[in-house]
């Protein structure tokens, strides 16, 4: 039996501050698990390939397919938690997690296995943002801040980590599995955290008057959709006309979905959010910033698996300077760059991480023919802790001058932005790694991918000039 309280919120609150390190350590194992599932498949792809098949457009959409699943879903979640309740949709999402991560483990063809991972994304945007929303009803205000400090660095380390662990999980080839591996390890972890889950997350009360805006969630979903479907599928189509006409209809049904939004009586995303300038700018950044990211890691994994000849243990191995230097980066940050130089230690690590992007660039060329980890590393190690840097205060800043009000949906929806931007970046430069492969190879293609991706880090550093100077806390919030 559950030792959940009952539905009176002075219960509620008692029996949440008594669990309440029970809620963010099951909190923690589900953000680690969407984190890692995010990034996990970028080594596994050759693999996955290798065993059942596919296109080169199959190892976009095996990442895409989750990060777009769970960023349209994401939003709509949200607010089905307030209408709902927090728990059971929590419980929901992890049970659904854990089962459909075994549905990709057991995937027979390609595209039962892009199904089940959109499948896996929509149940991971279930759980996500109910999480969030607990921790803070169990923490009383004085523990709050001190209870998300780890976030940072645990969150930015699990998005590399991923990778990591899939490549030495694939190279075990545990019980003959091979890349099947990476999907079901969530199976038990996944049903032990919905057991805990069970077990000790608080019933917060559902919000009064709540409403769904079915009309935004089909039009946020179906744009979006359309727009990573065109920029994926459209090399391998040969771009035919009709393609970029989906293109087209896809940024017609965003502005369609804004005019709707703001005249909603129950929008999806909140419209005051966008008279925050720096909030506005907050969203470009986050953009930019991981659709370089994210792509990029697309492009390192195969640069190196396929252009390189390593194995995916060789691989992983490879990268992990990267993982290191975020880990420092985010640890250096959080406790200290960050509350004394506030959004500049976004600059400085944008100025790093170019420098790392830069220098892999630069070397590409003679590791195509051939060499060690080792010419990885220092590019890697580099270009991890500039990221890191970043890591740990960015929501914080963002969110800086929003009111209290307005800070549970703008995470919501930077969190939306992160996924999506993740699902772009692997449509946008995975695209544009494999047009130029053909004719130029893996140097140039990888290289001509770093520049691409240091413009974007330039926008991403000239855009954090408009954002709030201290983050959050510092700024003394509303």
């Amino acid at each position: 039996m559950s030792v959940t309280p009952t539905e009176t919120t002075g219960t509620v609150m008692a029996a949440a501050y008594r669990y309440r390190w029970y809620v963010m350590a099951v909190v923690i194992i589900a953000d680690v698990m969407d984190l890692i599932d995010g990034t996990v498949a970028q080594l596994a792809g050759p693999s996955i390939r290798r065993d059942i098949g596919g296109s080169e457009t199959t190892l976009q959409w095996i990442l895409a397919a989750y990060t777009l699943a769970f960023a349209v879903g994401l939003i709509t979640s949200a607010r089905l938690g307030d209408i709902v309740g927090r728990r059971p949709m929590f419980i929901i999402g992890m049970a659904g997690f854990a089962l459909s991560s075994l549905a990709c483990g057991l995937a027979p063809t390609p595209d039962t296995l892009i199904a089940f991972r959109v499948v896996q994304g929509l149940f991971g945007a279930t759980m996500i943002p109910q999480g969030l929303a607990m921790v803070k009803q169990s923490f009383p205000p004085d523990e709050l801040q001190k209870a998300f400090i780890p976030f940072g660095p645990v969150m930015g380390l699990s998005a590399v980590l991923g990778p990591i662990l899939g490549g030495f999980l694939i190279d075990a080839d545990i019980a003959g599995t091979g890349w099947r591996a990476i999907f079901l390890i969530n199976v038990p972890i996944g049903l032990v955290g919905a057991l805990l889950a069970w077990r000790y997350l608080p019933n917060v009360p559902k919000v009064p008057g709540a409403r769904l805006d079915p009309l935004g969630s089909i039009l946020i979903t179906v744009g979006s959709a359309g727009l990573i479907y065109a920029l994926v599928q459209g090399r391998e189509l040969g771009w035919p006309t009709w393609l970029y006409g989906v293109i087209v209809g896809s940024l017609a049904l965003f502005l369609v979905f804004v005019w709707t939004e703001q005249r909603s009586d129950h929008p999806i995303i909140e419209p005051g959010l966008f008279k925050h300038r720096g909030f506005v700018a907050g969203i470009v950044f986050l953009g930019t910033f991981f659709v370089s990211m994210v792509g990029l890691g697309l492009v390192m994994s195969l640069f190196m698996q396929l252009g390189l000849g390593y194995g995916v243990r060789h691989a992983a191995i490879a990268q992990t300077p990267y993982a290191l230097g975020i880990s420092v980066g985010a640890a250096l940050s959080g406790a200290l760059l960050g509350p004394k130089l506030g959004r500049h230690v976004l600059h400085i690590g944008l100025g790093i991480t170019i420098v790392g992007i830069a220098w892999f660039g630069l070397v590409a060329g003679d590791l195509e023919r051939g060499a060690s980890a080792w010419h990885l590393a220092g590019p890697f190690l580099v270009a991890g802790l500039g990221s890191g840097l970043i890591f740990a205060p960015l929501f914080d800043l963002i969110l800086a001058d929003l009111g209290d009000n307005e800070v549970g949906s703008g995470s919501g929806l930077l969190n939306a932005v992160q996924q999506f931007s993740g699902a772009l970046g692997v449509a946008v430069l995975g695209t544009l790694f494999f047009h130029l492969l053909p004719e130029h190879g893996f140097s140039i293609s990888t290289r001509t991918v770093t520049w691409a991706t240091t413009a974007c880090y330039v926008v991403s550093f000239l855009t954090a000039f408009l954002l709030p100077l201290k983050a959050r806390e510092e700024a003394g919030a509303h």
